[in-house]
């Protein structure tokens, strides 16, 4: 084959030697716009793992990369004054500049033809001058060949939030280093690491407005490095910081990051394939180090795949399957380590051991059980330090033992849990005219014996046309509380789990079979009238229209929803939930997806918001004051022009300002036309935002399905509970056995708690008669009553 790669960076210069080694019959040049051996920029950084990778792809050039590395193990962490050190990572650095001569070196020495200080205007002339079969785009981030073909690439760019300079220093770091420091415009961070000898990268970031703030867009390059070297002088110890673009002027030098993702890397142009290589193709934030590690690894694919393949479509598709998939996977992870650092403020109320592995961890790559791994002291000192500091917040004398975070107790109000782990509110449809049976007794009673702190029963409902099957429980009558207490008893006297109660109602989404009957279909006989914010039919053209509601129907839903709330105390549920998610009637006002209403119930998000406000603020004061409530809402609709995390966030704030106590974060189920983006712990950003923002206790749920997830989620302060669903109906005693799995030998479900502090059987009857006194107290009639009251409706 002909190839001319058209940009000498490490993409084509590593595919060049691949395909040379490969076969040396190939005619391959690289023609590159700079001068031999120049080039911009200071270090960069590989895992251990991507040297394993080069290792195997050419040992020669492996080896040369690795006699020239500074490695280290250890990553530092800068943070209030206080330093946090975690080691195991095994990162190596090199100068950009003497890894390129070394990739030149070896081209070279295999018989691959190099031209430099050529400008490619037109990669089509260059095409045709070198009778190319196969032209490699390596032309960087700014590729004028994906710009000329943009249709065919489909290229997505976001220009992201900070603004970075990147700097060099002679103090050298043992440690990959991150240091961040707060002005008065806000916060600074610094990632440095030593990648030779005598030399170390030293790049400042801050988000934009920040970075305008502190007039930094006004300075000379040299006023804004005299800024950098004043702000990091304590990192720094008397040493300056060093710039190699000396050809920028003004703030020129601060530049901001593009997130680039392609539908395709392959364009064909008069039968010549063009195939995008390196941040041609796609980028990877710095943050974690991977935009050199992407590019030499598309070569190595790319040549396997020409290997493999005679064909050269076929070897062009395999290499587009293929690291679609991996380039997907790091791009990820590296979207969420941007958006922390675009969001260091987000964290900055978090005590430094807490902070530093929120840092550790922000990529989701780097798990629990991985830190351990690397750093099992490290892991054992803060699970400590996180489980004293729990027992402080929760009134537990927790003693010196390191406990895995999902362990550690929880208070909200006057209600404390063992540990962190809820089991989801989950439909069962198997209620008989709305009331519990034995099938609830026995599927909630397994798993508040299985290990959880905290069982939800599914979503109850407030009145029998807020049902969504007539097969789903209420809350409406003497028999309901009945069956209800029966079940609550039963919790209380045979585990130390707290049961909670969620009340809804369906709107829109109710008067449906069961879901193995065929989900969100319409009764085949027997449907009742529905109403939702506005008119609207969930399912066009087969689920019935829902009218929107009127004034009289919201007074009586909302005396609905309080009669349910005075039984659920009389039932003696310990924890109460609005259910505000997925469609549903309070739902419905919530998202501008179904209200359309003109008067002061639609609108602006805070008008929307207001008669869920309403019946919140009617139910918390029906309810007991030492025992909290929570509110589930749909924190992303994913659909455009639906809710969005940002609105998540002030949901959350109008809540808790009218006496929330957490808010449980899930997503979606509001329009058939969502586009969800899944993933294991999908939705835990959206708790991490409420929580850290709002300021308000969060619970996370979604495709947590380990140990590890949770403890990840608890220790990071990602949220303050984890809800589990799925997996606890697979295996009742889930909790138990992660605890098993995880090597954790506690004896039982409530080892988390010190014994002192499980109530016995005297303690528990005297804790729900309190209940029924509380639940009375707050109508100011008697039990009875309260119970004569529900009946007559």
């Amino acid at each position: 084959m002909n190839i001319v790669c058209i940009g000498g960076g490490p993409a084509g210069l590593y595919f060049s030697l691949l395909m040379k080694k490969q076969n040396p019959d190939h005619r391959i040049t690289v023609i590159e716009r700079n001068r031999p051996y120049d080039t911009f920029g200071w270090g960069v950084v590989f895992s251990d793992q991507t040297l394993g990778n080069l290792a195997n792809a050419d040992e020669p050039t492996a080896r040369a990369i690795l006699q020239a590395f500074n490695h280290w193990d250890d990553i530092e962490i800068h943070f209030k004054g206080q330093t946090v050190r975690s080691g195991g990572h095994g990162f190596c650095g090199i100068g950009r500049k003497r890894l390129l001569n070394i990739l030149q070196a070896r081209c070279e020495e295999l018989g691959v033809q190099l031209v430099f200080e050529t400008e490619v205007q037109d990669d089509q002339a260059i095409a045709k001058q070198y009778g190319a079969d196969l032209v490699i785009a390596s032309d960087g981030l700014n590729s004028r060949i994906r710009t000329r073909y943009a249709a065919s690439y489909q290229p997505e760019i976001d220009q992201r939030h900070c603004r970075f300079v990147w700097l060099g220093t002679r103090k050298k770091f043992e440690a990959f280093t991150f240091a961040f420091r707060q002005t008065p415009h806000g916060w600074f961070q610094a990632h440095i690491y030593q990648y030779d000898g005598d030399t170390s990268t030293f790049i400042v970031e801050t988000p934009e407005h920040v970075w305008r703030a502190a007039g930094l867009d006004s300075m000379s390059q040299e006023e804004g490095i005299a800024f950098c070297e004043a702000l990091f002088a304590e990192e720094l110890d008397g040493h300056g910081l060093l710039s190699n673009s000396p050809h920028l002027r003004g703030s020129a030098q601060w530049i901001t990051f593009p997130r680039i993702v392609c539908r395709q890397w392959v364009h064909h142009e008069d039968g010549v394939p063009v195939v995008l290589m390196g941040d041609a193709a796609h980028t990877a934030h710095y943050s974690i180090g991977s935009g050199t590690k992407l590019a030499l690894e598309d070569a190595i694919e790319l040549a396997r795949c020409f290997g493999q393949h005679d064909d050269s479509d076929a070897a062009l598709a395999a290499y587009q399957q293929l690291r679609a998939i991996e380039v997907l996977k790091i791009q990820s992870a590296a979207r969420n380590s941007m958006e922390w650092f675009e969001n260091v403020e987000r964290y900055s109320a978090m005590e430094a051991p807490q902070f530093a592995y929120s840092m550790l961890t922000r990529s989701q790559r780097i798990s629990h059980e991985n830190l351990r791994l690397r750093d099992p002291a490290y892991v054992a000192d803060y699970e400590q330090w996180l489980a004293r500091r729990a027992g402080e917040q929760a009134g537990v004398e927790m003693g010196d033992e390191a406990l895995p975070p999902m362990l550690t107790p929880f208070r909200l109000r006057g209600v404390l849990l063992k540990n962190r782990i809820a089991v989801s509110p989950m439909a069962q449809y198997s209620a008989v005219d709305g009331v519990a049976g034995d099938y609830h007794l026995m599927h909630l009673g397994a798993r508040a014996m299985g290990g959880a702190g905290l069982v939800f029963a599914e979503m109850t409902c407030v009145s029998a046309d807020a049902r969504i099957t007539p097969a789903c429980p209420g809350m409406y009558s003497e028999a309901h509380t009945q069956a209800w207490r029966r079940i609550v008893d039963f919790v209380h006297a045979n585990s130390d789990a707290k049961i909670a109660l969620q009340l809804g109602h369906a709107g829109a989404k109710g008067s449906t079979r069961p879901m193995w009957d065929g989900i969100d279909l319409p009764l085949s006989e027997g449907n009742w009238p529905l109403i939702s914010a506005s008119e609207q039919q969930y399912l066009a053209g087969v689920s019935q229209v829902a009218r929107a509601a009127t004034e009289s129907d919201l007074a009586r839903i909302e005396q609905d929803f309080v009669r349910a709330t005075l039984a659920a105390a009389v039932a003696g549920f310990d924890w109460l939930e609005l259910h505000c998610a997925h469609g549903y009637l309070l739902s419905s006002f919530i998202s501008p997806l179904t209200n359309r209403r003109s008067d002061e119930y639609g609108g602006s998000l805070e008008n929307r918001c207001r008669y869920p406000l309403r019946v919140f603020r009617a139910m918390r004061a029906a309810w007991p004051q030492d025992k909290p409530m929570s509110v589930r809402i749909s924190a992303h609709d994913w659909v455009e022009g639906g809710i969005t995390p940002d609105d998540a966030v002030r949901i959350a704030r109008l809540f808790k300002q009218a006496g929330a106590d957490l808010i449980d974060c899930s997503s979606g189920q509001v329009s058939k036309l969502e586009q969800p983006v899944y993933g294991r712990m999908f939705q835990a950003p959206f708790a991490d935002r409420v929580r850290n923002e709002a300021g308000i206790a969060s619970m996370a749920v979604g495709s947590i399905f380990e140990a590890d997830h949770a403890n990840s989620i608890i220790a990071a302060g990602r949220a303050d509970l984890c809800a589990v669903g799925r997996p606890h109906l697979a295996n009742p005693a889930w909790t138990l056995t992660e605890m098993a799995r995880i090597g954790y030998n506690g004896a039982g479900a409530g080892a988390a708690w010190p014994k002192q502090y499980r109530p016995g059987q005297q303690q528990l009857e005297r804790n729900l008669q309190r209940e029924r006194q509380l639940a009375a107290a707050n109508t100011g009639l008697t039990p009875q009553q309260v119970a004569a009251r529900l009946l007559e409706g």
